[in-house]
């Protein structure tokens, strides 16, 4: 039986799910990404669920979206409608992930990075080991930064930061990342999990729902304006990719 590379455990009211494909830098397939999104579908209708944790491997959390992946490009010759849904599918992975009711935390180790980091944007917390570091590395790639998480990068450290991770092209240390507000805390490497561990129980004991309509007013002021000025990255990912510009990593 084939191991499956996305997990997902619960217990006392708290939701573990991995990103554990142990290959390939545990790179997202699009098979990856339709099924973490499913999978906070399924925990954000589950009243027992008070918090989820998000990890991936203790090496690496995710190298992104997989530009190797066969699927992404046997899709080359369909149809453009059909090639937007599927553009689509990220924007609606870190949507269905920002809009849980339940207090979400990415424990990152390791390298993060494209997809990795669009996907911990949309979580409320991230709590990053001290060797661990960020990278955005879609624009040398020749596309934008999509998924809808350019406002939440804004939002979290300002214009000119955000302009720097995605231009500069440089690697966002635990350091800079906390300094900044990427991170919400720094652990010891290897206590990324543990961590996010400790709080996770500690808002598991709190009320449920006193915490669920705290963070949807949160969400509420603080996204109110990220579809406006996002909707059609999507969109923009595909009009790069179709300029022949867009270099597919070896």
């Amino acid at each position: 039986m084939e191991k499956e590379d996305i997990t997902l455990r619960i217990e006392s009211g708290i939701a573990w799910v991995g990103i554990e494909r142990g290959t390939n830098k545990n790179a997202l397939t699009q098979r990856m990404v339709l099924r973490l999104t499913d999978i906070a579908r399924q925990l954000s209708a589950d009243a027992a669920v008070r918090c989820v944790i998000l990890f991936g491997t203790p090496e690496i959390f995710s190298a992104g979206i997989d530009l190797k992946d066969p699927e992404k490009w046997a899709n080359e010759q369909l149809p453009f409608a059909e090639k937007r849904q599927i553009a689509r599918r990220g924007p609606a992975l870190c949507k269905a992930w920002e809009e849980m009711p339940q207090l979400t935390f990415a424990a990152i180790e390791g390298i993060n990075v494209g997809g990795g980091v669009a996907l911990t944007l949309a979580c409320d917390f991230r709590i990053q080991a001290e060797d661990a570091h960020l990278l955005m590395p879609e624009v040398a790639i020749g596309i934008p930064l999509a998924w809808q998480s350019i406002p939440r990068l804004v939002r979290l450290i300002g214009p000119a930061r955000a302009k720097r991770c995605l231009l500069w092209g440089e690697r966002i240390s635990a350091a800079m990342a906390h300094e900044w507000g990427l991170a919400d805390e720094i652990t010891p490497s290897g206590k990324a999990m543990a961590r996010a561990e400790d709080l996770a129980k500690k808002i598991a004991a709190m009320p449920f729902p006193a915490v669920a309509m705290t963070k949807e007013s949160v969400n509420a002021s603080a996204n109110a304006l990220n579809h406006m000025a996002s909707f059609m990255d999507a969109d923009q990912s595909m009009l790069t990719m179709l300029s022949g510009e867009m270099k597919r990593k070896p």
